[in-house]
């Protein structure tokens, strides 16, 4: 979720003054990208350069940074994503139905795959798949930003939820590894930052699998796949999803109402309709392989350093780097316990300059928690894997629930010791205070 203050106050004198964001670019020695992100809310300037803003603009720097009346507006980006024939068109009018009551406007950035089939642009026209997939992403990038700014100035509400029909990384499923590879370097990003760009992603299970009666052509004419096409599909798509910090899988253990339902509940869990609860259980498991880890397509590796800040008896406050290969993202969460399954979590996307003037506001009584996590999706439910450096015989597993009985399906590799949800000595704050 992101909050706009600075963004707005500097797109609205850029345009006062008649600019483009080149020239503005070249008039402070950026680049076009810098001012992209600074206008979306996706970076901040530092303070030299907040400086030359202020000149520039002949404005002073309490003016600058002075709150607007969209610092309040929360925009949240979520990805809509799934196999063929999963129900993403029916969904989309779930969405919009339901989180219109609840005072969003919800804005839709539609799927860019078949808008380029349908136009004559398609893997059977493009002399090579790679060239196709990197037109996909490339448009899908250029939608998003003008959908997030267009956000920014939506003047009659200040909660924006934009839904996008599947994201950038469902490309990353109709590629091989060099082929990806090649297309983030040519479209000059990374995984980590097209994968975390997104607040949260749903991903609907084919009909394929598990309502194969349900499978047909008839909404979307760009779909081509069997039915054994789609299962292969579908579980390609969400491997390319996994390492996502909210990732979650819509399967078709219920009629096509009740599947619609949960994912409204999913939706709403993490906007915090009415509150944000997160329920979690946390087992102790043995040292797993992490050779094993490595090799399994629907397992991610992420690495993280979170740092504890002060903060007030029953609340914990961090700060979060997270990501890999030297791409990261942040986030600021604060957390309050209701219950041992049960606590009450809002977290924000912050920049990387948020983060390293947050560090300064750090609890000296605790060390960083520095880990590598393993996402590992199976049989449609996400398990977290975290191994600390001081661990050589076991590790921490952890699985977020929709309903505080819900069955958990454990992996058959996973060895576990105990279930510790709620032991504080598996807290990471408590991991914190006794490992440097």
């Amino acid at each position: 979720m992101k909050n706009y203050s600075f963004a707005d106050t500097l797109y609205k004198l850029r345009k006062a003054e008649g600019m483009s964001q080149k020239q503005l670019s070249e008039s402070l020695d950026v680049t076009n990208k810098a001012i992209s992100k600074w206008e979306t809310g996706g970076a901040f300037p530092s303070v030299s350069q907040l400086i030359k803003i202020s000149d520039l603009f002949n404005i002073s720097l309490d003016e600058l940074l002075k709150p607007t009346n969209n610092s309040t507006k929360n925009i949240t980006k979520i990805c809509i994503t799934g196999g063929p024939c999963a129900g993403k068109s029916t969904a989309l009018s779930w969405i919009q139905t339901e989180f219109r009551k609840k005072g969003y406007t919800v804005l839709f950035v539609p799927e860019t795959a078949t808008e380029l089939i349908l136009g004559g642009i398609a893997p059977w026209t493009i002399d090579t798949n790679i060239n196709f997939e990197t037109y996909i992403i490339k448009l899908q990038i250029e939608k998003e930003k003008l959908f997030e700014e267009a956000a920014k100035h939506i003047y009659n509400s200040d909660k924006v939820l934009i839904v996008c029909d599947r994201g950038t990384l469902d490309c990353k499923s109709y590629m091989t590894e060099s082929e990806f590879a090649n297309a983030m370097k040519k479209l000059g990003t990374t995984e980590v930052k097209l994968r975390d760009n997104y607040d949260a992603v749903f991903h609907l299970v084919t009909a394929a699998n598990g309502a194969k009666d349900f499978y047909n052509f008839d909404n979307n004419k760009a779909r081509y796949e069997s039915i054994e096409e789609a299962i292969k599909s579908d579980e390609k798509t969400l491997n390319g999803w996994t390492g996502h910090s909210h990732l979650r899988v819509i399967d078709n253990s219920s009629d096509f109402e009740h599947k619609m339902r949960r994912l409204m509940a999913e939706i709403s869990l993490f906007l915090g309709e009415p509150a944000p609860y997160e329920i979690e259980r946390k087992f102790l498991i043995e040292y797993p392989s992490l050779k094993m880890l490595d090799n399994l397509p629907n397992c991610h590796k992420v690495e993280i350093v979170q740092t504890y800040l002060k903060s007030t008896k029953g609340t914990d406050v961090r700060v979060r780097q997270r990501g890999e290969n030297g791409s990261f993202t942040y986030t600021k969460t604060i957390k309050q316990k209701v219950s041992d399954m049960k606590r009450i979590e809002t977290e924000t996307r912050i920049t990387k300059d948020d983060y390293i003037r947050l560090l300064v506001q750090a609890d000296t009584t605790k060390h960083q928690i520095i880990k590598t996590r393993y996402c590992l999706m199976h049989e449609g439910q996400y398990f977290e894997i975290d191994i600390y450096p001081f661990w050589q015989d076991q590790a921490i597993m952890e699985i977020e629930l929709l309903e505080e009985n819900q069955k958990i399906k454990f992996p058959k590799f996973i060895k576990i010791k105990e279930e510790v949800t709620g032991n504080p000595k598996y807290f990471n704050t408590e991991l914190a205070k006794l490992n440097s």
